[in-house]
């Protein structure tokens, strides 16, 4: 099989790559690419800071600041909320401008270089993670903290100072 021929079955299994690709397919292009994605920043009124439970083969198992990969013609403001509402189950405010921007370059080959931008996000005052039925070691588990956790997942730790900052 030649490569016009390869790109044509990859094609036919990515329809509308607008609704994101299949995982092998995803992995096979951040292996390629780098990734560009956005990381929310979510602070309470008393400086705490909202982290999520992340256990994978790509990053690790500890706390990491919710976030999300931009899909095709996808807006980054687009991306900050479909982030709030898949990963807290909310919407949220965000400012305009993102507060750090940071080039990620890792070790491993799959998922190894990204363009990360951090946004300041606010929710609800009367904002309460859920966790329906997620122990505290699941995936997806939210909780906030009073300053950067220690299990914090190495690639985030460029966070440090922003979950330590208080507002």
């Amino acid at each position: 099989m030649n490569i016009a021929e390869a790109l044509a079955v990859i094609n036919k299994h990515v329809p509308n790559p607008t609704d994101g690709l299949p995982d092998d397919i995803f992995y096979f292009v951040s292996e390629m690419t780098p990734l560009v994605n956005v990381d929310l920043l979510i602070k309470d009124e008393n400086s705490r800071t909202l982290l999520a439970w992340r256990n994978d083969k790509y990053t690790g198992e500890g706390w990491h600041v919710p976030g999300g990969i931009i899909r095709l013609k996808e807006t980054m403001k687009q991306r900050l909320q479909k982030v709030a509402e898949t990963e807290i189950g909310a919407k949220v405010e965000f400012e305009l401008n993102p507060i750090a921007i940071n080039e990620l370059i890792v070790t491993r080959k799959t998922r190894g270089h990204f363009f990360s931008f951090l946004y300041n996000c606010r929710l609800s005052k009367n904002f309460v993670p859920e966790n329906k039925g997620l122990k505290k070691t699941d995936s997806g588990y939210l909780m906030w903290h009073n300053s950067c956790p220690d299990n914090l997942i190495e690639c985030q730790k460029i966070y440090k100072e922003n979950i330590n900052r208080n507002i």
